[in-house]
């Protein structure tokens, strides 16, 4: 079976077939809709794509962190047939429909606090983000938001205002939205020089408490918008003793926390959702988007909050959307919840994370264009600088590396703001042999790249 197999290249990249593909795709797709993998894909199962030519890769990609439950699970792609047999599309607000109210009430079980929350459904990502600050601004009757250094949030208005990185995400779109600020992320690797991880905490919640001092008012503020694990910034976890401190400002200032669970949530940090770590420590978010790996890639995405912060917007259409809660998208992400609690998925991205960063720690010993190892349990990175006293990003490094992997069947993404880090989001359910050749695969590129064998 595709499932189990490693990788194995048999025609130069692209093939043939694919080169037809990607010739058309010249022609008729924006050029700014970017693709780095040199194949056109065939077929896809768990953690492997075979393209039209042959080629069979390990996918450590997982369409960004959307294959979590891995490629055409035979048990997702049942549930999604038989939907299809019954109904498409009944559209939530025109006719009641169960497969949207009982997704609604696992997602209200499963996300962390024992408080009353309710569900709404969206399409994507970005528009669970723009519905979230809707909800939050409507809730406290207050016009701004707080986003931080590094966020990714989307790519629509509202989405990519909140996104930090002004290349290329927000250029020539603007004006952008108003009453966003900024705040910097906890990120201890890139602390100040001059202060320890220790300090680094009290060094950023005071950056923090200077903005409400300074920049803007904490009486005007609706939210705080964070990511548990930034992902588009290098897989940057913030400490819970920072988000235990944010939770008290928030409360103090009566401003709501919104946790943006699209790339960590759904096992992939080793729980359910990555906001279990802070509710080990009593904090709970007072909304949390999720998207990406909820539904096995059939899009859709959900916005999940206090009862009384979600009944703020007013009965008769100020949420929602046409196509949000799509039946086929919402029996899709029952049978997937249902197979990630039954075989805990969350147990399975702890032993990839831990099996991986063994590895990463031993080649952080071994090679000093390595900068950092970073880790929360299958949501992995490795960040490559020139020099590990002045942590200067070395872009080169991480783009010659991956260009070597995918030629030898590998596929892995970057992060960063200088696309410094090589990224690792493999679907969970790979086996121990492909995360093997997997890593294989990439400490020889990176020795290659060491010696400069592969420049």
């Amino acid at each position: 079976m595709l499932r189990d197999a490693l990788p194995k290249i048999v025609t130069p990249l692209p093939g043939p077939k694919s080169q037809l593909v990607i010739h058309k795709r010249a022609s008729e797709i924006p050029s700014s809709i970017s693709c780095a993998t040199p194949c056109a894909i065939s077929r896809a199962e768990g953690a492997v794509v075979e393209d039209l030519d042959g080629n069979i890769f390990l996918d450590f990609v997982g369409g960004i962190g959307v294959m979590n439950i891995g490629h055409s699970d035979p048990e997702v792609v049942e549930a999604v047939k038989k939907q299809a047999d019954r109904y498409f599309h009944p559209q939530i607000n025109t006719f009641h429909y169960s497969e949207y109210v009982d997704l609604a009430e696992r997602l209200n079980r499963l996300t962390p606090g024992s408080h009353k929350k309710r569900t709404a459904f969206f399409n994507c990502g970005s528009e669970a983000v723009d519905n979230a600050v809707k909800i939050a601004r409507c809730y406290t009757k207050r016009p701004n938001i707080i986003a931080f250094t590094g966020a990714f949030h989307g790519r629509t208005y509202m989405a990519m205002t909140l996104t930090a990185s002004a290349n290329p995400y927000q250029t020539g779109f603007g004006p952008l939205c108003q009453g966003v600020y900024r705040a910097p992320y906890p990120d201890l690797y890139h602390r100040p020089q001059g202060i320890s991880e220790d300090q680094a905490v009290d060094y950023y919640l005071k950056q923090l408490c200077n903005m409400l001092d300074e920049s803007v008012s904490p009486d005007t503020v609706a939210a705080v918008i964070l990511e548990p694990v930034q992902g588009e910034s290098g897989f940057v976890a913030a400490p819970i003793s920072y988000v235990k401190e944010l939770r008290k400002i928030c409360d103090r200032h009566g401003i709501l926390l919104i946790a943006d669970e699209i790339q960590t949530g759904y096992c992939r940090t080793g729980r359910m959702f990555a906001t279990e770590y802070w509710a080990d420590a009593g904090v709970y978010p007072d909304l949390m988007t999720s998207a990406k790996s909820i539904a096995a890639g059939i899009p859709i995405s959900a916005v999940t909050g206090r009862d009384e912060v979600m009944e703020a917007p007013a009965l008769g259409g100020q949420l929602g959307g046409t196509y949000g809660g799509n039946p086929l998208a919402c029996a899709a992400a029952m049978k997937v919840l249902e197979i990630m609690e039954r075989d805990d998925f969350a147990a399975k991205a702890r032993a990839i994370g831990e099996k991986t960063m063994k590895r990463f720690r031993e080649w952080y010993e071994a090679y000093p264009v390595i900068g950092d190892v970073r880790g929360t349990g299958a949501m992995l990175s490795l960040e490559f600088v020139k020099d590990r006293e002045t942590k200067e990003p070395y872009t080169e490094a991480a783009n010659t590396i991956m260009a070597g992997c995918k030629k030898n069947g590998l596929v892995v993404k970057n992060a960063g703001v200088y696309g410094q880090t090589i990224r690792l989001l493999m679907p969970l359910c790979l086996s121990d042999e492909q995360l093997t050749a997997g890593l294989d695969i990439l400490e020889k590129q990176i020795a290659l790249f060491v010696s400069g064998g592969n420049r």
